[in-house]
């Protein structure tokens, strides 16, 4: 290679390596009796589904109401969303799935089980999605961005649904939803290889008002 070879290879070579971390749902176990959040592992049953199970099931919650608004305004945003942009894959990691700029959505088929949890994954990640489409300067390596996106696709999913956090094992009434909603996207931020524990709650905590209350591109929180 000639020297401006050389340097245009080696400054790719830098930016594959500093790209944006993947944006991912950490599975949670159900909770201790004190009522804790705990760590991060997958609750599905013998494994999961296949590969094959699994795309199956993204393509039953394309069809549902939910996911055909978040794809319908990805694209008046300007983003296209084609059919191989949500696929299902086999996760090494405790996660459920997880959205990359460039690349689009995984869903972790071993993790699944049933079909509303494929549902979930869809929702919350397009609308990280979303986010990375409508924001010029978003940074996933910035943990108050990260933080921000986190909350909305936590508040405006459903993943803290009252019956979904009994299904977890959490049992509290009274300000469930919101508790919830920073227990995933403090599980969530921490796994940025960018964001401490304290750099994360910090995020969180800065942007909590701004970011719950952004109910975009819907007109209240579903």
């Amino acid at each position: 290679l000639c020297e401006g070879e050389r340097s245009s290879a080696k400054q790719k070579s830098q930016r594959r390596q500093t790209r944006a971390p993947t944006h991912t749902i950490m599975a949670e176990e159900p909770a201790p009796e004190s009522g804790s959040g705990s760590g991060s592992f997958s609750s599905a049953v013998n494994g999961g589904k296949s590969i094959e199970e699994c795309q199956d099931m993204i393509r039953r919650s394309l069809r549902t109401p939910m996911v055909k608004f978040l794809r319908e305004h990805l694209e008046k945003a300007g983003c296209v969303v084609g059919e191989n942009f949500i696929k299902a894959v086999h996760c090494d990691k405790q996660i459920s799935g997880g959205y990359v700029r460039g690349e689009g959505i995984v869903v972790c088929s071993n993790h699944m089980s049933i079909q509303d949890e494929v549902n979930q994954v869809v929702i919350h990640e397009l609308i990280h999605a979303y986010d990375d489409c409508r924001a010029a300067n978003l940074d996933w390596a910035n943990c108050a961005h990260h933080a921000c996106s986190e909350i909305r696709a936590g508040h405006l999913s459903g993943d803290c649904h009252y019956k979904r956090e009994l299904l977890r094992g959490f049992t509290k009434i009274r300000g469930h939803e919101q508790d919830c909603v920073q227990r995933r996207v403090m599980k969530s931020v921490i796994a940025n290889p960018y964001c401490s524990e304290a750099a994360a709650k910090d995020a969180m905590e800065a942007v909590w008002d701004v970011c719950y209350n952004d109910t975009q591109p819907f007109d209240r929180a579903p």
